[in-house]
């Protein structure tokens, strides 16, 4: 497989940044220099710094929102954000299905068709998706990990038509590498990636498998990326902490 149009290189900043740090990070990647042109840079940032992010960030960095609303409009959904609200503010991108959210806050935690759901919003209003999709250490020890990135990817399945699938970037996240340090090697990566893409060949489109980014989340650094980057699946990464820190310019960069 070869790499599909430019790398995808997200950041997710998650519950992170004061009104300063955010600042300064903002001023740390708009004095970086030339980024490669190879990668398309997009940040998920908190909600409540989005608008700061959007008016402020270089024109090749794109910001992003962390979540967006199960419902559409507006109304009585009494903090949330819906997609109508986001392309209003002109905020064009949108995680979903983060396991954060999938397993996280002490409660049920949303379901893969809430997850298929929120990305129609999104894309039925002109916003791109980050869909994050990926296994428990338990899973992986048990050799389930395509099981249950298969039963994630068949609930966006559900919900889109295929013509959508040109606004999803996949997300592939290891939860058992998310903010712990411990990352899949280059080789871990690489299988699960081919392994999602031939499950959207034989489950959508062989176009759509050709032509849709998979990108690695999962503890990619300033240190792992050339690696990991290097394999032909990998389209990109999100990054969790990293993305917070100078090394960031350094992973948009390993594309170049």
């Amino acid at each position: 497989m070869s790499k599909v149009g430019k790398a995808l290189i997200g950041g997710n900043w998650k519950c992170n940044g004061t009104m300063k740090s955010v600042m300064d990070m903002v001023g740390v990647l708009n004095a970086a220099g030339p980024l490669s042109a190879n990668s398309e840079v997009v940040i998920a940032a908190p909600a409540i710094h989005l608008l700061t992010c959007k008016n402020n960030f270089r024109s090749e960095i794109a910001t992003c929102s962390e979540d967006i609303a199960f419902n559409t409009g507006y109304g009585a959904y009494t903090g949330e954000m819906t997609a109508d609200m986001l392309t209003d503010a002109g905020i064009k991108w949108t995680l979903t299905g983060h396991s954060e959210r999938r397993v996280g806050f002490g409660f049920a935690g949303e379901t893969s068709e809430v997850v298929g759901i929120k990305t129609k919003n999104a894309i039925d209003k002109g916003m791109s998706v980050m869909a994050c999709i990926g296994e428990m250490l338990g899973d992986r020890e048990s050799g389930k990990t395509m099981d249950v990135c298969a039963e994630q990817l068949a609930a966006i399945k559900a919900a889109l038509a295929e013509g959508d699938w040109k606004n999803v970037v996949i997300a592939y996240e290891p939860v058992w590498a998310i903010g712990t340090g411990v990352t899949a090697s280059p080789e871990q990566a690489q299988d699960t990636h081919a392994e999602i893409r031939t499950w959207l060949a034989d489950n959508i489109s062989a176009n759509v498998a050709d032509e849709t980014r998979i990108i690695y989340g999962g503890s990619a650094n300033g240190g792992n990326c050339d690696a990991l980057y290097a394999k032909p699946d990998i389209n990109g990464f999100l990054v969790g902490g990293a993305s917070l820190k100078e090394e960031f310019v350094k992973i948009i960069n390993c594309t170049a």
